[in-house]
């Protein structure tokens, strides 16, 4: 590399459940810097889960981690050129690549889901995630086959 690599900046946790998994969730939902909008939607988004859980045990921030675990992969491929010819070879993932991509996952088919609000939608993904169907679980599952798939060039991983 010729620069060094950027320091990573502290994050705040956020001001209702003191947590910085979800300050970091909430500044991938924001657009055009609305920081104060993303976290409404975040919030109403969980007080759904909260009415709408089946599960009496769990509070509705442990649904929505249980469902950001569900979503998390593994492994995934990564293209590397050997001898002219390009491989898709499954590599492991490193943990904070894991979490920022079931985050964007969560987010991007939340927003394509066909429910009235931003809220709603996001609250039915993470129901779905939390009990491992939906859209964003099926996007790990994929990633894994892709994965699974290509096994047999694991042997020119760096």
């Amino acid at each position: 590399m010729r620069k060094k690599q950027a320091k990573k900046r502290p994050l705040l946790p956020d001001p209702v459940y003191n947590d910085q998994l979800v300050t970091r969730f909430v500044n991938n939902l924001m657009m055009d810097g609305k920081k104060s909008v993303a976290f409404k939607i975040f919030y109403n988004a969980i007080e759904i889960v909260a009415d709408k859980k089946q599960d009496e045990e769990k509070t509705a921030i442990e649904i929505w981690k249980d469902a950001l675990s569900n979503v998390m992969p593994h492994v995934e491929v990564r293209s590397r050129r050997v001898g002219g010819a390009t491989f898709q070879i499954p590599m492991q993932i490193r943990p904070d690549r894991k979490v920022s991509l079931a985050m964007k996952w969560l987010i991007s088919f939340s927003r394509k889901r066909n429910e009235k609000s931003m809220s709603l939608r996001l609250a039915n993904e993470i129901l779905a995630a939390s009990k491992e169907e939906g859209a964003a679980v099926k996007k790990r599952q994929d990633t894994h086959k892709m994965a699974e798939a290509n096994r047999a060039f694991s042997h020119f991983r760096v």
